[in-house]
C-alpha cells in the first residue's frame, strides 16, 4: 500500500532550512524563474504545457512592440519557465540557439535589494552583465540586474515588490493552451545543475563562495560516482536557507566519454545540465508524465533487487515493488529519505534533462543512486554512439 499520509509538505519539498536572510550579504528570498532560448518557442511551451503539466500565464511578443523574442511564461506551483524564441536571423535567442540549441540563459533569484545584491557582488569580483535598472509598465515597477556565470548562463536579480502584473513589464495575460492537469506534477525547484570543463569546478564553486556568500554543502569527488567506463566530480554550493542549491560537475577520467564529456561536446561549451523539479507525489507525477510521453532513464532490476539497498534504505513510503514498476530511485542519509527520477534528454542534443525528486527529509542528492543513474545514462549514451 501507498503511504498518502506521509507526502512531503510544501515547505520540506526543498530541503530548505530555518535561516534568516537577513544575516546574509547576499540575501535571496528564492528562485524567481528560468529563462530558455529554444528554437520554437510556441512549440516549446505546447509540449510544456502538455507534457510537463504546466500553465501558459503570460506572453510577451512582436504584438506587445519587443521585436526580437516571442516569449510564453509557463508556471506550475511556484515553479516559473520563460521560454524565449527569436523572432528575427539576428535575435539573440536565434544566435544561441544555433550555437547550442535549446538551453537555459537566466536563472532568475528574487531578492529583497537588487542594488545592494549587484553591489555585493561586483566588489567580490561578479562578472558584471547589466547594472540595476527599472523596468516598467501600467502594473508598476520591477528592479533587475544581471551577473554572469558559467558558460553563456546568467544569474538575473529580481525585485517585483512594486509590480502586480501578470509577470513582467510587457508581458500580457494569456491563456492556457491546454487544459491544466487537475492536480499540479511538481511544484518547486530543488536544484539547477551546471556542467563546467575540466578544472573549473573549483573555480566556479569558489565564484559562488565569493560573489554570492554561498557555502560548498555536498562534493562528490572520488570514484563514489564512477563507473567501469566515466566518471565526474561534482560540488553543491547553496545559500544560508539552502532554498538554492548550484551543483557544479565537471569531467573526471574515465575509459570512456563521460555524459558531463557528451553535454560539453553537443552543448558547445559550459551550461545548465538538468533542473530538478519537487513533488509532493513522485508516482502520481511520474505516471502522467509518462502517459503524456515523457521518457524516463531506467534503472535496471537489479538495483532494486539488490539486499544492501534494501537494508540500508529501510521502510519508505512506497513499497519497493511500486518503485521498480516506474524506475523511480530511493535513497537514505541520516536526515531522511529521498525519491528520485531523470528524464532523458528533452531536446535533440542530447543535452538537458530533468530530475523529480521528492523529499522525506533527506538534504543529499542520492548519492547511493549515482551508479545506477551513470549506468542507464551510459545505455543512452551507447545507442547514440556517444560513449
Amino acid at each position: 500500500m501507498v503511504d498518502t499520509a506521509n507526502r512531503p509538505s510544501d515547505a520540506d519539498l526543498v530541503g530548505a532550512v530555518e535561516h534568516d536572510i537577513r544575516e546574509d550579504a547576499f540575501p535571496i528570498k528564492g528562485w524567481d524563474h528560468v529563462r530558455y532560448y529554444v528554437g520554437n518557442a510556441r512549440q516549446a511551451a505546447h509540449y510544456y504545457s502538455t507534457a510537463f503539466g504546466m500553465t501558459l500565464f503570460a506572453y510577451r511578443g512582436p504584438e506587445q512592440g519587443f521585436r526580437e523574442h516571442a516569449e510564453f511564461a509557463l508556471k506550475s506551483g511556484g515553479v516559473v519557465f520563460v521560454l524565449a524564441g527569436g523572432v528575427t536571423g539576428d535575435a539573440e535567442a536565434t544566435r544561441h540557439y544555433a550555437a547550442h540549441g535549446d538551453g537555459v540563459i537566466e536563472v532568475a533569484l528574487e531578492v529583497p535589494d537588487v542594488d545592494a545584491n549587484y553591489k555585493h557582488a561586483i566588489k567580490q569580483g561578479a562578472i558584471a552583465i547589466e547594472e540595476p535598472h527599472d523596468l516598467t509598465d501600467e502594473h508598476g515597477t520591477v528592479r533587475r540586474a544581471v551577473i554572469g556565470t558559467y558558460g553563456e548562463t546568467r544569474n538575473v536579480l529580481i525585485d517585483r515588490s512594486n509590480y502586480d502584473g501578470p509577470f513582467l513589464p510587457g508581458f500580457v495575460a494569456a491563456e492556457p493552451m491546454v487544459a491544466p492537469p487537475k492536480k499540479r506534477f511538481f511544484q518547486a525547484i530543488d536544484h539547477v545543475v551546471g556542467n563546467v570543463e575540466l578544472g573549473k569546478m573549483r573555480e566556479w564553486v569558489r565564484y559562488y563562495e565569493r560573489v554570492m556568500g554561498f557555502t560548498n554543502i555536498v562534493e562528490f569527488v572520488d570514484d563514489a560516482i564512477a563507473t567501469e567506463y566515466s566518471a565526474l566530480m561534482s560540488k553543491v554550493v547553496a545559500n544560508g536557507s539552502r532554498k538554492i542549491k548550484f551543483p557544479i560537475n565537471e569531467p573526471a577520467e574515465g575509459k570512456k566519454k563521460s555524459q558531463i564529456d557528451e553535454y560539453l561536446e553537443f552543448y558547445g561549451g559550459p551550461g545548465v545540465q538538468h533542473i530538478a523539479l519537487a513533488t509532493s507525489d513522485i508516482l502520481a507525477a511520474v505516471d502522467a508524465m509518462r502517459e503524456r510521453g515523457v521518457e524516463f532513464l531506467e534503472a535496471p532490476d537489479a538495483y532494486y533487487e539488490d539486499p544492501e539497498l534494501r537494508e540500508r534504505i529501510g521502510e519508505v513510503r512506497v513499497p519497493i515493488e511500486e518503485l521498480q514498476a516506474r524506475r523511480v530511485l530511493v535513497d537514505r542519509d541520516e536526515d531522511g529519505y529521498m525519491l528520485q527520477i531523470f528524464t532523458k534528454p528533452q531536446q535533440d542534443r542530447p543535452t538537458m534533462f530533468y530530475e523529480i525528486i521528492e523529499r522525506h527529509g533527506s538534504l543529499s542528492f542520492g548519492k547511493g543512486n549515482f551508479k545506477a543513474l551513470f549506468e542507464a545514462l551510459e545505455k543512452e549514451q551507447a545507442k547514440r554512439g556517444n560513449l
